[in-house]
């Protein structure tokens, strides 16, 4: 069990957690773009190391997509997430905030992780779906709902 990190911290891959492999691109500001690019080179660059290692590709189903340890992460298995700040819905009430969410297919959680509670009324805001979409249409979702969420605040 560990987490293997590149020099900026910018790529993490964190081995035999909940998942077997999860694969982490971040940075601060809002590149999501730069995020996703450098995501999809390290997902080639591991898969490509596997390969060579063992022989072997990631469990991929043509139904069901990548196949993980955690049931919730079936499909492209991505979570795509920013931090924004959302006062006025946290003056409104995270009730009708998390609400809201459920329209537009996207979850908010507190910055501290899923369990982690909320504090203040920064959110960590990400796609709800896992399944039936592709990584660039999840991608899409979670930018759409957060600029929507942004300009109701």
């Amino acid at each position: 069990r560990g987490i293997f990190h590149n020099a900026a911290k910018t790529f993490l891959l964190w081995v035999n957690e909940e998942d077997q492999t999860r694969i982490i691109s971040m940075q601060q500001g809002g590149d999501v773009k730069g995020v996703f690019e450098r995501l999809a080179r390290g997902i080639k660059a591991v898969g490509d190391s596997v390969k060579a290692e063992c022989g072997k590709d990631f469990a991929l189903s043509e139904q069901y997509g990548y196949i993980h340890s955690c049931p919730t992460n079936l499909g492209t298995g991505m979570r795509a997430s920013v931090h924004v700040d959302l006062p006025g819905w946290t003056k409104e009430s995270v009730d009708k905030l998390k609400a809201r969410c459920e329209e537009l297919c996207i979850q908010p959680r507190g910055t501290r992780g899923e369990s982690g509670g909320q504090t203040g009324c920064t959110y960590d805001i990400s796609n709800k779906h896992r399944l039936g979409y592709s990584e660039v249409q999840l991608v899409q979702v979670m930018i759409d709902a957060v600029n929507t969420l942004y300009k109701e605040d």
